[in-house]
């Protein structure tokens, strides 16, 4: 301070103003920087003392363990679900929000017009008006759970407003969340359903191809080439696929999962061992929220979807259970023939039937509400309309399970509280969608799977492959798949059940399932594993959710080695070619073949396809399993349209190859093995709020991590268009069923939703490297918080 004196003697009247004006400034500015970080800070959910909870019957405890999962323990199920809804909106209700705006189709209303295709696409589909019919027939406990949940929110939201404590997210979109209802958890459930997606793109796919290419040609790209070749719709107007859902919002197809089940006679502790790592979107915060459970006939632990309430995936004391996506044909696109004077009669058998109009009014952040109608004829909502004009008198309409009233949470709550596999299996006939491939153990050795949920029977001589007739009765769905019909294991004499999205019924299962299945490396390697060794652990289980095997290289790079032998290549692409020759087929982030194989791979496809529209390979759902196909045909010496048209297999081998080199020297240097898989493979968990540029650094954890593992591995870590890894496991579970007072989890990137909480990222760096966490069912340490009642 006096250095300061003495030299501000010297200065002029104008620069000591300014000195004054910037150290006025400079206070105001960390003045500001305080209360914002205070402000902020007052948004973390308080984890110790007390709470008085309005509507809590007796008291309840929270304890948060080292890695941030409530424990919430109550002498009563109405306190149980009061305070699971309180604790999980003190940590995710910015994310609630969210998740119920989208669903519902109310982005507008705080985004603003850039929101309007997605709301008016999900105010078409339905799926709040889906929860609503749902929730009319659930049981009176169920609602009254459902309601206690929603109370728990409404408390928590009474709090944060009161006590000025709600998330800064909040603030910074001008949102004032409303109070929370039963029909917003279930409108949450009903978005998990399209998240998993069904199969009616892959329906337009086909209906564009037949339309636009060589009958033989289009067949080529079915994912089966159908024993009976599918009625093409000519005589009636064609409905422009790629105009009319030019803006649909597609589910990621990579969505799927991994699960497997071991019994005791293949693990070291002598009882079963089961394993769950679901494949979603990766994000900020996490899509699943990590809970324990206790009340009584409650002490259940597992995941959950923010906003819904109980476990749905997970275990008790006496069983646990994991789960993979079936993805059956649960979708079917109508053509309609709409009447030429009433736009709101369409046909069926000679007669006009009058479709029901729904008036949907979208609010719009600084914009006028912009009015919807939706139009639902007797097989679901025309959708071929909901972004622009597409045909006068033909119109696409969808018929989709998760549209009809659904009782997941009803299943949900009974399967939370089972003690065996009966229990566990009866519990399933409630949950009907998403259809789920369903493995089980429990402690006395049973091991179990069922792939379960609502599954349509599609009439003789017709299948999935192609948009219907609408108007014609034979091709309505003949009721569902019955129960106790449903494909369904127990105890094999293997020793062990897996499912990665693979095919999963035999070839005389009396029932069609499904024509596009995931890949099957990620099963191939799972079986490879899991046949060839015993004495397994927990620590196996983790290492093979780790995997990066790529079965998909090592059946493929030969062929491409061998096809290429013999033919001029450049020093660059013969020295890529060496790197390949020595790979061992591993997608290590430290590799150069990994970078090598799938930009290869990447740009075969570009040279095989380069006649279909961008915009139209987004509806080629499975592409990588027709691609594999195409490939085997060609290198077996049949002919492949796709191909020959290209020049046959080493042209099209060559070309990509080219381009593929040319590519990686641009963006990767000319020094080949000093290129790395993790260079182009790196993961981010995503805030929504990121997209802003100056917000991306306080809401996304850190910089990108190399990643190894991709779209084939077990270890699934997918990159989306923008070339960072975006789907993958945001779950990984293991439990040993030798002892189920504990088991291992992994959460990325954390448990929270708020940036400065010590849990909002803790875990990213254990997502890339393998690092599980446990959390007990007894004896849990932590931050302990008392939910009193008020008075």
């Amino acid at each position: 301070m006096e250095l300061i004196t003495k030299r501000g003697k010297g200065l002029k009247p104008w620069q000591k103003g300014l000195l004054f004006v910037l150290g006025t400034l400079l206070v105001i500015v960390l003045g500001l920087v305080i209360f914002v970080n205070a402000y902020i800070s007052r948004a973390l959910p308080s984890i110790e003392g007390t709470i008085q909870l309005d509507g809590l019957y007796a008291p309840v405890e929270v304890i948060r363990d080292g890695s941030g999962v409530p424990h919430i323990k109550a002498e009563n199920e109405h306190d149980l679900f009061l305070a699971q809804g309180y604790v999980t909106a003190q940590e995710r209700m910015f994310q609630m929000e969210l998740s119920k705006r989208l669903a519902s189709g109310r982005l507008s209303e705080v985004v603003g017009k850039d929101a309007l295709y997605s709301d008016r696409y999900f105010r078409t589909l339905g799926l709040r008006r889906a929860a609503e019919k749902s929730y009319a027939i659930y049981s009176e406990d169920a609602k009254q759970i459902l309601q206690w949940y929603a109370d728990g929110v409404n408390a928590y939201l009474k709090d944060a407003r009161s006590n000025h404590e709600m998330p800064v997210e909040f603030f910074l979109m001008g949102i004032e969340p409303e109070p929370w209802t039963p029909i917003d958890s279930l409108t949450i459930g009903k978005y998990m359903a399209f998240d998993l997606g069904g199969h009616w793109e892959r329906q337009a796919f086909h209906y564009y191809l037949l339309h636009h290419f060589p009958e033989e040609k289009a067949y080529e790209l079915f994912p089966e080439y159908p024993d009976e070749v599918p009625t093409i719709i000519r005589e009636e107007a064609y409905v422009d696929v790629q105009e009319s859902f030019s803006e649909a919002i597609l589910p990621n197809p990579f969505n799927g999962s991994n699960n497997w089940v071991v019994d005791g006679s293949k693990t070291r502790s002598g009882k079963p061992i089961l394993a769950n790592d679901p494949h979603l979107g990766l994000g900020t915060p996490s899509i699943w929220f990590q809970t324990h459970l206790e009340a009584p006939d409650y002490n259940v632990s597992g995941v959950i979807f923010a906003g819904v309430p109980g476990i749905i995936v997970g275990h008790n004391e006496h069983i646990a259970w994991g789960v993979t996506n079936v993805g059956p044909d649960v979708q079917q696109l109508y053509i309609e023939k709409r009447h030429p004077e009433d736009p709101h009669q369409f046909l069926f058998e000679d007669q006009w039937e009058q479709a029901n109009v729904i008036e949907e009014t979208i609010e719009v952040k600084d914009g006028e509400p912009v009015t919807l109608e939706v139009v639902e004829t007797r097989h679901g909502p025309v959708i071929s309309e909901f972004a622009k004009e597409s045909g006068d008198d033909t119109v696409l309409s969808l018929r989709w399970t998760a549209l009809d009233p659904t009782t997941e949470l009803e299943a949900i709550l009974e399967i939370n509280r089972a003690k065996s596999w009966e229990t566990f299996e009866k519990g399933l006939e409630k949950f009907l969608v998403p259809a789920q491939n369903f493995v089980f153990a429990s402690k006395d050795g049973t091991i179990a799977y069922k792939a379960n949920g609502r599954i349509p029977v599609y009439p003789r001589g017709k299948n999935a492959l192609l948009p219907l007739e609408g108007w014609i009765q034979e091709n309505e769905w003949q009721g569902f798949i019955p129960f106790d019909e449903l494909p369904r294991v127990v105890n094999p004499e293997k020793g062990y059940i897996a499912t990665a999205n693979n095919k999963i019924a035999p070839e005389n299962y009396p029932y069609h399932i499904s024509h596009v299945w995931a890949q099957p490396y990620r099963y191939m390697r799972i079986e490879e594993v899991l046949s060839e060794k015993s004495d397994l652990t927990v620590e196996d289980m983790q290492t093979l959710q780790m995997d990066q095997m790529n079965l998909q290289a090592k059946e493929f790079v030969p062929l491409y080695l061998d096809a290429l032998k013999g033919i001029h290549l450049s020093l660059s692409e013969q020295e890529v070619l060496k790197v390949l020759s020595s790979w061992n087929f591993r997608d290590d982030q430290n590799l150069a073949a990994p970078l090598i194989f799938h930009k290869w791979k990447k740009e075969i496809e570009s040279v095989i396809y380069e006649d279909i529209p961008e915009e139209m390979m987004e509806f080629f759902k499975a592409k990588g399993q027709t691609t594999d196909e195409l490939m085997r045909k060609a290198f077996r010496g049949e002919t492949v349209a796709w191909i020959e048209e290209k020049g046959g297999i080493q042209s099209v081998l060559r070309t990509s190859l080219s381009k593929a080199v040319k590519q990686l020297r641009k963006e990767h240097g000319t020094e080949v093995l000093n290129w790395k898989w993790g260079d182009a493979h790196r993961v981010s968990f995503v805030h929504p709020l990121s997209s802003v540029k100056v917000l991306s650094y306080f809401f996304n954890p850190e910089d990108p991590l190399p990643v190894g593992g991709s779209g084939v591995t077990v270890m699934a870590a997918k990159k989306g268009t923008d070339g960072m890894v975006d789907h993958g496991a945001p779950w990984r579970f293991v439990a040993d069923l030798s002892d189920l007072s504990q088991a291992w989890h992994m959460v990325a990137p954390g448990q929270s939703g708020h940036f400065k909480s010590q849990w909002y990222d803790d875990q990213m760096d254990d997502w890339v490297n393998g690092d599980y966490h446990v959390t007990k069912l007894k004896e849990m340490e932590g931050k302990t918080l008392y939910l009193i009642p008020e008075g």
